[in-house]
């Protein structure tokens, strides 16, 4: 048993990576001491690329933050400093990338529309409001819907239930984008399902994140899906490259079936995230499901990502539901579906979460599995604590990445110093990632409060308004509450010197990490 696992380890994708990598970096190294008879030389040029870097990287228009730990860095490795980050740091996105994401966003264009009556109602009901709806459509043109109903999931065990209901229901196409997915009940519950679809003659899709799904599904995995008959992609795929770009995940969750029916929030296909297996405790995550208007904006982001390297693009409309089926649905408050590009200059994500934090009048309820924010994020919550605002974050007990979890609890003096009440949620780990605002407004989706989902993958969420989703995110954050630890500021005091030099000196580099 022992040396099967050590054979599936040394044949893995992740371990061949890593190996064409070092071969490379050796082979970079020996040409550095092949040429140590121009030291002086090669040290001059190389001091002089990181000088011309620090310049270039100071002069670009980034997170400051980010910026720091590079000319940080570059300081601290005058030599080398500017050959890694014209390796690892320089172009964030790749051109390529740049490209693609632009034409998408331009086959947009006459497909989707804002009803400005449903806007001008709002800024009239609530200005608050009616500023991050109309932000999300001017900016990164996804609308305000009505017509739409809501469903919020407060446990993945929730939502796989009501999943397996609403794919058994699907006649056209069932779409399914996800950063993880891995062998086991729930995917393999999943996965007959649509073979039983695809044998019924339903359009179905897969679209897979490659680094998400490292050491959970077998290499060209996306082949055995072709074979089964379901239409399948592999986002980014993972190579052996000195000079990666693997940075920009595609971390959204999306399903649709037939433009009635989609869903997001946290919860990938993988069995940990409905607790069929126990790998940090007990798995805390969110979903919601809309039926209705809404799902169009859900259907055109899968769609947009799909059709980059088709040679003969989808007719998008072939996908939009007839307005008939949505004849019988009630309005639930207002609901906008929303994507996040690390392609763009929006950090909607990050921005969604401000103008909700600066919106509040009574309180500001957060879950994130992870709390490595920069100073804008950082200054919003503090200041709506100091303001009378009741700021709470809840954040896991039990990590998955260590080194994550210490620059997160590295975040807790400051913002606990400012009145914000921080919760640990004690049975296991929170992987949800929700906000809640003064009974009113509420985004759940698959951005969490860090760096990487605000500029470097790619996010989605949808963002409620008077929705029964608020009241019951509301009901749950509570309950979820009553079992948590709230953080003090003395036991952040009591911590050892060693750990909080560790978590000042991650905290530097976490734009990095």
């Amino acid at each position: 048993m022992n040396m099967k696992k050590l054979i599936r380890f040394f044949t893995s994708k992740i371990f061949i990576v890593a190996v064409l990598i070092l071969i490379q970096l050796g082979f970079l190294l020996g040409l550095v001491i092949s040429l140590s008879e121009y030291f002086v030389a090669i040290n001059f040029c190389l001091t002089a690329l990181s000088i011309i870097m620090s310049i270039y990287i100071i002069d670009k228009n980034e997170n400051p933050s980010y910026k720091l730990a590079w000319v940080l860095l570059l300081m601290a490795l005058p030599i080398f400093g500017g050959l890694i980050y014209a390796l690892f740091g320089g172009q964030k996105v790749p051109k390529a990338l740049r490209k693609r994401d632009h034409e998408s966003q331009e086959s947009r264009q006459g497909i989707i529309h804002q009803d400005k009556e449903l806007l001008n109602y709002l800024e009239e009901c609530d200005p608050i409001a009616h500023k991050q709806a109309k932000y999300l459509w001017e900016n990164v043109d996804f609308p305000l819907y009505q017509k739409t109903e809501t469903t919020f999931f407060p446990l993945g065990e929730d939502k796989f239930r009501a999943m397996i209901q609403e794919l058994k229901k699907a006649e056209k196409f069932i779409f399914l984008e996800y950063f993880i997915i891995e062998e086991g009940l729930m995917w393999n519950t999943v996965l007959d399902i649509l073979c039983d679809k695809v044998q019924q003659g339903v359009d179905v899709r897969v679209m897979y994140d490659d680094a998400g799904c490292i050491g959970k599904l077998s290499n060209h995995y996306d082949e055995k899906m072709r074979r089964l008959g379901i239409k399948c992609k592999v986002f980014n795929p993972f190579r052996p490259r000195l000079a990666m770009q693997m940075n920009n995940r595609d971390h959204r969750k999306i399903l649709v079936v037939d433009g009635v029916v989609g869903m997001t929030g946290g919860v990938n296909l993988a069995d940990e995230y409905i607790n069929a297996k126990q790998r940090f405790g007990h798995w805390k995550d969110c979903a919601v499901m809309i039926k209705g208007e809404a799902v169009w904006s859900l259907t055109l982001m899968f769609l947009q990502f799909w059709n980059y390297d088709e040679k003969i693009k989808d007719d998008f409309y072939q996908f939009k539901a007839d307005p008939k089926c949505f004849e019988e649905i009630k309005d639930d408050g207002y609901v906008q579906p929303y994507s996040d590009s690390p392609t763009d200059d929006e950090n909607v994500g990050e921005n969604t979460h401000i103008n909700m934090i600066n919106g509040a009048n009574h309180y500001v309820y957060a879950t994130t599995p992870y709390l490595i924010i920069d100073s804008e994020t950082k200054t919003a919550l503090t200041l709506a604590a100091k303001n009378g605002i009741d700021v709470r974050i809840l954040v896991p007990h039990i990590p998955d990445k260590r080194y994550v979890f210490e620059l997160t609890r590295g975040n807790y003096r400051d913002l606990l110093s400012a009145g914000v009440k921080i919760y640990e949620y004690t049975p296991g780990f929170v992987h949800a990632k929700t906000f809640v605002v003064d009974d009113k407004m509420a985004v759940v989706g698959t951005i969490n409060m860090d760096y990487r989902s605000y500029y470097l993958h790619y996010e989605c969420g949808v963002w409620f308004y008077r929705s029964r989703v608020v009241d019951e995110l509301k009901k749950d954050y509570l309950e979820t509450l009553n079992i948590s630890h709230q953080v003090t500021i003395e036991e952040c005091r009591q911590t050892r010197l060693i750990v909080r030099m560790i978590r000042a000196v991650l905290n530097l580099f976490a734009p990095m990490l």
